[in-house]
């Protein structure tokens, strides 16, 4: 079972996440999947911070001793990815910090990164200046924004100036075509150990 946020204004997102058993929530938003998670539990991870991780192992890069910096803190990306980096395994053991829209020195700590995790959802947010040679930056971001040039009138567009930002990175993801994806292959990885653990 997964429920797609945001819902309505007149239902309660706590209220309905708590409905669904712990062993159905695949996309591991539930209070005691969450907890796991924070303990270094076997849990249901959420799936785009699932989807980060994998992509980080995939192409192994390296993280342990590593200044993580999360920019967001909501509860299905910011929190749980601030919380993977930080954990004793790898992709892990960074130092990470995470940043909001009370942070008086977000470029400044951004220039520190090693890894840049970009979830606040404000279209072209983190610009070149704000990057350092060689960063890893992922970029979680998806909006439309109006673009007359395009037949449906919008495009999409992340929470990275990308074609700024690239020229500096060692690994840069794309939007679309990038995060995207992962949280949906990480998703699937949820549903089939689910499935799996039903069947036990």
């Amino acid at each position: 079972i997964l429920v797609q946020l945001p819902l309505p204004r007149h239902m309660r997102e706590e209220q309905v996440i708590h409905l669904i058993d712990p062993d159905k929530d695949v996309d591991g938003f539930h209070p005691m999947n969450v907890g796991k998670m924070v303990q270094g539990l076997p849990s249901f991870i959420p799936a785009t911070p699932l989807g980060i991780l994998l992509m980080l192992e995939h192409y192994q890069v390296p993280t342990a001793g590593k200044h993580a910096v999360v920019i967001g803190r909501s509860n299905i990306v910011g929190r749980p990815i601030s919380i993977l980096l930080n954990r004793n395994a790898y992709p892990g053991n960074c130092t990470v910090t995470v940043c909001h829209s009370h942070t008086p020195n977000l470029a400044e700590l951004c220039r520190q990164a090693d890894i840049i995790v970009a979830a606040l959802g404000k279209p072209r947010f983190l610009k070149a200046d704000m990057v350092k040679e060689g960063a890893v930056v992922i970029d979680v971001g998806i909006t439309r924004v109006p673009d007359s040039s395009k037949k449906s009138g919008f495009s999409i567009a992340g929470d990275v100036d990308f074609d700024a930002v690239a020229p500096a990175c060692s690994y840069i993801t794309p939007v679309p075509g990038g995060v995207g994806l992962m949280t949906i292959a990480a998703l699937l990885q949820n549903t089939y150990q689910a499935c799996l653990q039903r069947s036990i």
